[in-house]
This record gives structure tokens, C-alpha cells and sequence, in this order.
């Protein structure tokens, strides 16, 4: 019989003091699958072209030369300018498949949010970029699950958040990339982040 092994993040949380955007996903795909060393590290994820088409009307933006990595430096360079956070719900996990999916993942260790965010004087809203993230948040917070693409409001240390429920960036999540970008470009927006 197969161990199961668990896996502890490994990347650092991406804080920028002037974020008003906390992005958190579930937990970054194995090592085998990364294109960089970053969050979505995946090629076959599309959040830096959802991003791409979004500010840039460029779905391959954040694409090296090669066309087979993302641009790290591109991406840190971006988020720093529009002052948008990352990182993930879990700080550990076990994978009980050898898949990317969050279906097969088993959270042992919450991140600890509140910790991130005060880290982040100018932060108001969080965005859960699928459901087992969504999930896994409101296991630290009392906040009515939101509809996809949506946001609920809540209080955190006595200021008014959003919680936003994005599609998720995965290619397995059943939606056009054209109306993931919609999606959040709408939350951006509303945000104004810009």
C-alpha cells in the first residue's frame, strides 16, 4: 500500500503592504507540474491569462519567450502595481491521488488568514478562486458562502470585507476563459483595481 505524504507549502505568502486584494487558492500543484516558481505555476492553469486578457487584452501576457513558463518577474512586477496579494488556504495537506485536483485534497493545517491579514493594513476583500478554498476559509470566518463570481460581506476586526467566490483559474472547472476573465474583471472593478 501506497504512503500518503504530506506536503507542506512551499512558497512564502505574496504581501504587498498596499494590497487591497487577498487572492487565496487551495494549495499549488506538485512540483513536476511548475512552470515557475510562483503561485499558478501550471501551464495548463489560466489565471496569469484570465490577468492577461483582463489588463493587457493579451491572453499569453505573462508568457516567457519560449511560450513554455510563465514570466515570474513579469507577474511579481504586476502584482506589486496593482497591489494584489497570494497566497492559499492550506499551509499542509495530503494529495490522496497524484493529481493537481482539489477533489483528492485533504487540508491538514488551515492557513492562518487573520495572520495575513494584518499583514495588510489596506486589505478589504479576499478572493477564494474555487470551491475547496471557499471551503476552507469560512472554517476561520462566520461569512455566508457566495455565489460564483459574487461576493458576501463581513466584519473583520471591525472594518467591512468582501468575501469574492471566483470561478476557478483550473481548466478542469467547466467554463469558457473568456468568461473567467469577465468574471474577474467585474470583482477588479468593483475593487478598482485597475
Amino acid at each position: 500500500m501506497d504512503t500518503i505524504i504530506t506536503e507542506t507549502h512551499p512558497l512564502i505568502p505574496f504581501l504587498p503592504s498596499h494590497a487591497k486584494l487577498l487572492m487565496l487558492g487551495s494549495f499549488p500543484p506538485q512540483k513536476k507540474r511548475w512552470s515557475m516558481d510562483f503561485y499558478y505555476p501550471n501551464l495548463n492553469n489560466d489565471m496569469w491569462r484570465i490577468m492577461g486578457i483582463i489588463f493587457f487584452n493579451e491572453r499569453d501576457h505573462f508568457l516567457n519567450e519560449s511560450k513554455k513558463a510563465f514570466c515570474r518577474e513579469r507577474i511579481i512586477d504586476f502584482l506589486n502595481e496593482k497591489g494584489i496579494a497570494l497566497f492559499d488556504t492550506a499551509t499542509t495537506i495530503r494529495r490522496l491521488q497524484d493529481n493537481a485536483s482539489d477533489k483528492f485534497l485533504e487540508v491538514v493545517q488551515l492557513t492562518d488568514i487573520k495572520e495575513l491579514l494584518n499583514q495588510l493594513p489596506l486589505c478589504h476583500a479576499i478572493a477564494t478562486t474555487g470551491q475547496k478554498a471557499t471551503d476552507t476559509l469560512r472554517q476561520q470566518f462566520n461569512v455566508e458562502e457566495p455565489k460564483v463570481g459574487r461576493y458576501s460581506e463581513f466584519i473583520y476586526d471591525k472594518q467591512p470585507m468582501r468575501l469574492y467566490r471566483m470561478p476557478s483559474s483550473s481548466r478542469a472547472y467547466p467554463l469558457k476563459l473568456e468568461s473567467k476573465a469577465e468574471a474577474y474583471h467585474k470583482m477588479l472593478q468593483e475593487l478598482q483595481i485597475g
